[in-house]
């Protein structure tokens, strides 16, 4: 028991973690989670409610994602997502050596999706913006070439690659396009800028989105969108008592309502107010910042920043002893505003900060 009691006082909660892309989930969403523990997606037949609040979850998720006809299911997470958009594209193309180009700054699911399926895996460089380079993937690209991936928000800077860009080298390549919005998709669609990245773009097939990021739905709540019916039939798989079209065959239920009742409970206006207080927070720590001579290494396009700083891995280790959860990445101090961060906390972690770049 004590062993247990120690164990559970090592547990954080979100209070001072400024690198996590996950939230505390909204009280809506646990409540229907604890109430659906107990279902499995794994067979539909067996609790079609729960197959139908999966239908209804990919229908709002499509809208928001420029296609309410969109067709898919919920995963466990982007990880999931991505590599099973790579097996829908290799297993559509029917080439013997495929190979995807993604960006640099392409997750590292890019990585075991290449393990389980077998493709080549080319890297693009990027731009300035930190955004992929089109001319670099136009040059990667080859009669091989069965997917082209662009993330809407990558991890390290939250930069949005030029979808519409990658959209016309892919359907000049007749490459599937997979674009990567896990963190994204539920921040671009409710930024008072607009960008285009979504099904709204001709040649886009597949989209991963998380609902357990700014979606604040359970872990593990993930999701992958498909243009294409068909293309979500490619990875379907026949068993005794269905069609089974995920990764795993045992499939909680309850992540799938916790996913359906916040979707429901915030609709667009609950989202937009909660990435407009994210991005408020944002806009705050930058300004703050720069008032003691500490800058973004680009400004933010969402609610991540990643600011340059002499003796970094000194001063991460110093906020770190102050109980303070960053994360270093590409040679920049990396922070995420997610929901659970409020002006108190930001101020503090600056009030930290200035200090620290002071000695």
């Amino acid at each position: 028991m004590h062993e247990t009691m120690e164990l559970t006082r090592a547990n954080r909660g979100y209070d001072r973690v400024l690198s996590s892309m996950c939230t505390y989930p909204h009280p809506v969403a646990v409540r229907a989670h604890i109430e659906y523990i107990h279902t499995n997606l794994g067979d539909p037949n067996l609790f079609p409610e729960i197959a139908a609040f999966e239908r209804r979850a990919i229908t709002i998720l499509g809208g928001y994602l420029g296609a309410a006809d969109a067709v898919g299911y919920i995963t466990s997470g982007g990880t999931e997502s991505n590599i099973q958009a790579v097996r829908a594209s290799k297993l559509l193309s029917g080439t013997r050596k495929p190979n995807i180009v993604v960006p640099e700054s392409a997750h590292q699911s890019f990585e075991k999706a290449r393990d389980f399926t077998g493709v080549e895996v080319r890297q693009a460089s990027l731009d300035e913006r930190h955004a992929v380079d089109v001319n670099a993937v136009d040059e990667l690209v080859d009669e091989n070439t069965i997917c082209i991936v662009g993330i809407a928000g990558t991890t390290a800077l939250g930069a949005i690659d030029p979808i519409p860009a990658l959209a016309q080298v892919a359907r000049e390549n007749d490459a599937f396009l997979h674009v990567d919005a896990a963190f994204g998709g539920f921040v671009i669609p409710f930024l008072e800028k607009k960008y285009r990245f979504d099904f709204r773009v001709g040649g886009v097939r597949s989209i991963a989105v998380d609902p357990h990021k700014m979606g604040m739905s359970t872990i593990p709540s993930g999701g992958l969108l498909f243009k294409r019916p068909a293309d979500f039939d490619a990875i379907s798989t026949n068993t005794f008592y269905s069609v089974e079209r995920s990764m795993a065959g045992t499939r909680g239920g309850a992540s799938v309502a916790a996913t359906l009742a916040v979707l429901e409970h915030l609709g667009v206006n609950g989202y937009r107010d909660v990435v407009r207080e994210c991005m408020r927070l944002t806009n705050l720590c930058v300004e703050e910042a720069a008032g003691f001579g500490v800058y973004p290494v680009i400004p933010p396009v969402m609610n991540i920043i990643a600011f340059k700083l002499p003796g970094l891995q000194q001063i991460a280790l110093r906020l770190t002893a102050r109980g303070w959860r960053i994360s270093v990445m590409g040679g920049a101090l990396r922070i995420v505003i997610m929901p659970h961060i409020d002006e108190t906390t930001i101020l503090e972690f600056l009030n930290d900060l200035k200090e620290l770049v002071k000695v």
